[in-house]
């Protein structure tokens, strides 16, 4: 999976992470909260690219 986002996403990925504990030093709760949120989105931008990927024939 990591060699498919290159190193811009991995990177990303990380200071993600990173952000998230970040937060979640200070109040774990909100960051359980955001932890969901970006997941939520996540799926989202899956289910989206999938689907424009199907009108294109491409999945």
């Amino acid at each position: 999976m990591f060699d498919k986002l290159g190193i811009g996403g991995v990177v990303g990925l990380l200071l993600l992470l990173a952000g998230i504990l970040l937060v979640a030093w200070e109040n774990l709760l909100i960051a359980a909260g955001i932890a969901l949120v970006l997941a939520g989105l996540g799926l989202v931008v899956r289910a989206l690219v999938t689907g424009v990927m199907r009108q294109f024939g491409m999945f």
